[in-house]
C-alpha cells in the first residue's frame, strides 16, 4: 500500500489526532547507547543524534531539552511522494502564528507543536479538513 498522493483528497480526510503526553526534542553523542524502546523518532546530524522522546524518558534518562511539545498525527496515509501536504498544514498553522515541527513516516506525518498551542493547533488543522 504506497498511500495517497492527490493532495484534495488528503486534506478533505486528514483527521488530526492529539496524542497524550509531552514529547522534547534531544540530542545524544554517537556512542551514547539508548534502548530503542524508549524512542519515538531519531535522526543523524554530523553534530550528534537527535533524538524524539517522551518527556517522562528523557527525564529518567538525565538528557537536557529546551521544547516541551505536543504530538499530532495526520490520520490519513499519505505517500512520501505527496505533494503540497507539508506546505498546506504548515501554511495554516504559520497563519496562527504556530510553529512546527514535521516527522514524515511511512503511513503518516506527525507535527511537533509547543505544548500550549496544542488545541489551537488542532483548531487550525480542522479547520484546513473543514475548507477543503
Amino acid at each position: 500500500m504506497s498511500g495517497i498522493t492527490d493532495l484534495s483528497e488528503l486534506l478533505k480526510n486528514m483527521t488530526p489526532q492529539l496524542q497524550d503526553g509531552e514529547y522534547v526534542f534531544c540530542t545524544v553523542p554517537d556512542n551514547q547507547a539508548i534502548d530503542i524502546k524508549d524512542i519515538l523518532g531519531s535522526f543523524r546530524e554530523e553534530e550528534g543524534i537527535t533524538l524524539i522522546l517522551s518527556r517522562e524518558t528523557a527525564d529518567r534518562l538525565q538528557l537536557s531539552y529546551t521544547y516541551i511539545a505536543a504530538w499530532i498525527t495526520l490520520k490519513v496515509h499519505s505517500s512520501l511522494s505527496a505533494v503540497g501536504l507539508t506546505a498546506a498544514f504548515s501554511a495554516a498553522l504559520g497563519r496562527e502564528g504556530i510553529s512546527c515541527n514535521v516527522v514524515a513516516a511511512f503511513y503518516h506525518d506527525h507535527i511537533f507543536v509547543a505544548k500550549k498551542e496544542a488545541g489551537r493547533a488542532m483548531d487550525a488543522l480542522k479547520q484546513l479538513t473543514i475548507n477543503n
